[in-house]
């Protein structure tokens, strides 16, 4: 079951790093039109704005099951195993609550968009399947961290994100 759980995060890590990638290029190619060409293209704010928040969720998605976001240790090395183990508990449930909530709030904003016919502003492309993205992001999240709380029990070695080559 692991090795499928890495599969899957190695999947969601593609799928973010060419969303950044192209929110990348949409940013240099707008400021190059600009200042270069004086040309604008057309809804790049409204893209790039988009495609940013789909990034943050597909990251959000990457780091779920790895834990490889930012900890803070002053607590957690003074306390003994089973301490460790209880605050390990606890944060790892509430980030799976809260991630599970803002899938949730964004499930209703993408259905609000849709309902809407929300569009960007100049090219007037509905928003909706932009919006699609962030949520599923947000799910992938969900699934890795839910991964993570069921797995990582089970695993008695402390996972160090930096020896991994994230």
């Amino acid at each position: 079951m692991t090795r499928a759980l890495q599969r899957f995060c190695e999947i969601v890590d593609m799928v973010a790093g060419i969303l950044l990638g192209f929110a990348t290029l949409l940013v240099v190619a707008t400021a190059v039109a600009r200042y270069f060409f004086s040309f604008a293209i057309p809804d790049a704010f409204d893209i790039t704005r988009l495609v940013i928040g789909a990034c943050l969720m597909w990251g959000f998605a990457s780091i779920g099951f790895r834990g490889g976001h930012i900890t803070v240790d002053v607590l957690y090395e003074v306390v003994g195993e089973r301490a460790r183990k209880l605050l390990n508990a606890i944060s790892w449930g509430s980030l799976l609550f809260f991630t599970a909530l803002l899938a949730y709030q964004m499930y209703f904003r993408l259905t609000s968009a849709y309902a809407s016919n929300e569009a960007t502003f100049d090219l007037r492309l509905p928003a909706w399947p932009f919006i699609g993205v962030i949520w599923v992001g947000c799910l992938f999240a969900v699934i890795t961290t839910t991964a993570a709380v069921l797995v990582k029990p089970e695993t008695d070695k402390e996972a160090h994100p930096e020896e991994t080559g994230i």
